[in-house]
């Protein structure tokens, strides 16, 4: 932290002429001074009581002391200007003791005495001091707002201490609101006056104050060396409060140079003068530059002491009461000077609250209407999104719409298809009985007996087929209804392929066909029995159909991991590639003939398939035209 500690109550002794308080002549604070009047004092060894306790007041460093003597100046005190100093030095002993409410209520009433004198002066230094009271309270806004004023009134007199005085404090304004830039500017122009009325104190201070900038900007050297220089001076006029600022900005200093036992020293120099001094703000920066140091240290017991401390220190100097009565003070004052005829200042505050209040309104305005705008986002997003997710939903029964409506329309085309092929197919075996009995009865009486048993042969032959087709059509007919009877139970496959076998053994002795097993496996599997008797026969029917006289049918079983195999491979005419892609549904021509004339509808296929997918299983085909067809059935096997 910069040093706050103003300077018209450290460099000028006030001196009372003609009514008057003017700074007649400027000295430091000087405790040798001090403790030499006040054995002149205590021993009654003095003129004029109340010019030498002034000078005790002013030169005294310590702050319980200062402000002991400065109600005792008070006290005897008669005039207004008299009482002005008493006022101003009183102020300063209760701003160094931590009681920045008490240091403002005493700063506002000495402005009042000197606005009453018109000493211009006097007022610009007060107005200072109450900026150094809110400066040091970190009110930033009102420290500038009150030191621009005192500027204003120091420029048109003819003090030039006063003014570089308050230039050296707005500085450090300035630079505690990191304005940098302009700190340098105003403490290069109080310097430059302080050197030419050859003031080392004043001289000192800007040194100092410049090597706290120097810090800031990271000019660490430069800085260093400014410091040293200004500790230097005000350590032998005894001016111990900027020195422990300083101090606590040069242990920051040697802390980024990891040279932390230096850092150390220079935070505990700045301690121990804060406490000798009674020093509050001094305490509070060194306890918390201390914390920090031994935290980087890793003592953390010492750390957490040493914040416990700064937390103390910096709650008693800045409370929620003493903000509050600072601003009830700074209106009170406000109001006096309005009543003191100063109603065009007040009048510039009034336009500033004014302003302050149109901006509050134009940003509550501002934010009001973000809100509103936010909102109808918010709410245009909502319907946005409500919409996009109706579109989305439209969308999606549009498509179920229109796939169960693609789904009805092959539903259709399959019942017309297939009710086309059983009308054709089934046409062929009726149409053998029509006659018969005429037939019949022409053979007897020209008793023609090897037609008759002809006749007898086609008819079983007509029967037959009949039967199978019908068989199969309401085996499918059942299936797709989902009422085809689905009872599982174990079933040992070998014995059931070879009682089919036994079935189809007539048909391949007629077109002397081999029709061979080779079952040597028993083989156990859980399945619907009469649906899988249905695959069996299909697939023996089926490559009986297609293998032309002489030719073989191979019925085995075997199996391959948790699965049965059962395949029948015949040596037929095959199934052309064009047919393979839709072979188990109803796309595409269905209907063959067989190698003797034997018609087929094409529904066994298809039986087969859904009673292979029924039964858990899967279905292979391989084919090739001419040399035959090999169909494969996977069927779980029991599972133990």
């Amino acid at each position: 932290m910069i040093i706050l500690n103003k300077i018209q109550d450290l460099i000028k002794k006030p001196i009372w002429i003609i009514g008057f308080f003017i700074p007649y002549l400027v000295f430091s604070q000087d405790q040798k001074i001090a403790d030499s009047l006040i054995f002149l004092y205590n021993n009654s060894i003095v003129d004029n009581r109340f010019e030498v306790l002034l000078d005790i007041a002013f030169n005294e460093t310590n702050p319980s002391r200062k402000l002991k003597y400065s109600k005792q100046l008070f006290e005897i005190a008669q005039t207004d200007s008299e009482k002005y100093k008493a006022l101003f030095l009183e102020g300063s002993a209760q701003r160094l003791s931590g009681t920045p409410q008490l240091a403002l209520d005493l700063y506002i009433e000495s402005a009042k005495i000197a606005q009453n004198l018109k000493d211009n002066v006097g007022l610009g230094e007060s107005l200072t001091a109450i900026a150094d009271v809110y400066s040091n309270n970190y009110n930033h806004k009102n420290a500038i707002l009150y030191y621009n004023k005192a500027i204003k009134l120091l420029r048109l007199s003819k003090d030039s201490i006063s003014l570089a005085s308050v230039l050296l404090n707005a500085g450090d304004e300035y630079y505690n609101s990191a304005s940098y830039d302009s700190a340098i500017l105003l403490f290069q122009e109080s310097k430059n006056i302080f050197r030419k009325k050859n003031y080392p104190v004043g001289i000192a201070y800007n040194l100092g104050n410049l090597g706290l900038v120097y810090a800031k900007l990271g000019k660490n050297d430069l800085a260093e060396i400014k410091m040293n220089e200004a500790v230097k001076m005000l350590t032998k006029t005894g001016n111990m409060y900027p020195v422990a600022v300083y101090q606590v900005s040069l242990a920051d200093i040697y802390a980024k140079r990891r040279d932390l036992k230096r850092a150390l020293n220079y935070a505990h120099s700045a301690l121990d003068i804060g406490q000798e001094e009674g020093l509050k703000e001094q305490i509070r920066d060194a306890s918390l530059k201390l914390s920090e140091l031994y935290q980087t240290q890793g003592d953390y017991r010492k750390a957490y002491d040493y914040q416990s401390q700064y937390i103390a220190y910096r709650d008693s100097i800045n409370n929620e009461e003493t903000i509050r009565k600072m601003a009830d003070l700074r209106t009170e004052y406000e109001v006096s000077q309005k009543q003191a005829e100063v109603d065009l200042k007040q009048t510039e505050v009034d336009l500033l609250n004014e302003q302050a209040r149109n901006n509050q309104i134009v940003l509550w305005s501002v934010i009001v209407i973000l809100v509103l705008v936010l909102f109808l986002v918010f709410t245009l997003m909502k319907v946005y999104r409500v919409k996009v997710r109706a579109i989305r939903i439209v969308r999606q029964r549009r498509r179920i719409i229109a796939a169960q409506r693609n789904q009805l329309e092959e539903v259709n085309r399959t019942k017309d298809k297939f009710f086309s092929i059983i009308s054709h197919d089934i046409r062929g075996p009726i149409s053998n009985f029509q006659g018969v009995s005429q037939l019949i009865h022409l053979l007897v009486e020209s008793k023609d007996y090897d037609g008759l048993l002809k006749l007898g042969t086609m008819l079983d032959t007509s029967t037959k087929e009949v039967s199978s087709l019908l068989d199969n059509l309401l085996e499918w007919a059942m299936s797709q209804q989902g009422r085809m009877p689905y009872k599982p139970e174990t079933i040992k496959l070998h014995e059931l392929c070879n009682s089919n076998l036994s079935i189809m053994e007539n048909l391949a002795t007629a077109k002397q066909i081999t029709l061979t097993e080779k079952i040597k496996e028993k083989v156990s599997i859980t399945a619907d029995k009469n649906s899988v008797s249905t695959i069996i026969r299909n697939l023996v029917s089926n490559a009986i159909k297609f293998t032309p006289e002489g030719g073989s049918v191979d019925l085995q079983l075997t199996y391959d991991l948790n699965m049965a195999v059962l395949i029948v491979k015949d040596s037929g005419i095959g199934i052309p590639k064009e047919k393979m892609e839709h072979l188990f549904d109803f796309k595409g021509e269905r209907s063959r003939w067989g190698t003797d004339g034997e018609k087929g509808v094409g529904l066994g296929l298809t039986l087969v398939h859904e009673f292979t997918e029924l039964n858990k299983g899967k279905i292979e085909v391989e084919s090739e035209e001419g040399k035959g067809t090999t169909f494969r059935v996977y069927l779980p096997l029991i599972t133990e």
